[in-house]
């Protein structure tokens, strides 16, 4: 591996699913010696990726942490961009189960698109034949020149009754950063372990009380029957990270500061600044709460 720092690139900050006016879904831009590796790609990331100047014709290998649409709604659109604007060599995509079939779908929502433009011109290679989704196991599951990536499985999905899907969190491992991204979990020990000694620890960051002010608000909570209303709650409690389990984690992995993304909609205010305070009850690092296109 070079020397070049590591640049990590908040895209979208924003936890799903509703969209939001002014923060994109969740997906994050690794660039380690000017090659840029996106991580989830949830509604929003192409425009945003656009702010950041890279071309998405450029794109490195794609990670994606679990398959809500807040984290993969974006990625057909990333991969279209990319190949409108005549990328040619294969972008592999690495997730869990079934990450393979969600590129393949995106692939073909995106064919009738691609067919017409290369009637159009100035394209001639199938879309099929650029983009690739892999299904990976938790381990290292891929390394180049630039990085290492290391996957655990965690607990988002612990509450389900079958073990059909699958989240992970991924360590970024560089020649001079380590960078971990939890994606959406409860709090473990895996992710811990994994964040040990780490630079920078990207955490999600949920409010139960805001979401469920939020379902309120939107009128969902009304339709809903009382079990759906319970498992919706459930959910946010056992399968998100409070802004506690945060803190706590990165006090025992000892990581060097803490980036809070994936932000519960607050009821009329964008200000996380109380949500740092929370979390600095148990770390005495730095802590952040990102906004769409901050830079660690």
């Amino acid at each position: 591996m070079t020397s070049h720092k590591a640049r990590l690139i908040t895209l979208g900050t924003a936890a799903g699913p509703p969209p939001r006016p002014h923060r994109a879904q969740s997906s994050n831009l690794l660039i380690v010696n000017r090659t840029p590796y996106v991580i989830d790609a949830g509604d929003g990331a192409a425009r945003r990726l656009a702010k950041t100047g890279v071309n998405a014709r450029d794109l490195g290998p794609i990670f994606i942490t679990h398959h809500h649409d807040d984290h993969t709604a974006g990625l057909g659109t990333l991969m279209s961009v990319a190949w409108d604007q005549n990328r040619t060599k294969p972008i592999h995509a690495y997730g869990p189960p079934r990450t393979e079939e969600l590129v393949n779908a995106a692939v073909q929502y995106f064919t009738i698109s691609a067919e017409i433009r290369i009637s159009d011109g100035g394209r001639t290679v199938p879309i099929a034949q650029v983009f690739f989704g892999h299904d990976v196991g938790t381990g290292m599951i891929y390394e180049d020149e630039n990085v290492k990536v290391t996957a655990v499985e965690n607990t988002h999905f612990c509450f389900h009754a079958s073990n059909k899907h699958k989240s992970y969190s991924y360590r970024f491992d560089t020649a001079n950063r380590a960078i971990v991204i939890t994606g959406d979990t409860g709090p473990n020990d895996a992710i811990t372990e994994l964040a040990r000694n780490a630079d920078v620890l990207l955490a999600e960051a949920n409010s139960v009380e805001d979401r469920r002010h939020n379902l309120v608000a939107s009128g969902g909570w009304a339709i809903m029957s009382p079990d759906e209303r319970s498992r919706i709650m459930r959910q946010a409690t056992e399968g998100h990270l409070s802004l506690d389990d945060v803190g706590r984690m990165a006090a025992r992995a000892n990581v060097k500061s803490v980036v809070l993304t994936h932000l519960t909609t607050r009821a009329g205010t964008d200000n996380y600044t109380p949500w740092v305070a929370r979390v600095k009850r148990h770390f005495a690092g730095p802590v952040t709460a990102a906004r769409d296109l901050m830079e660690f």
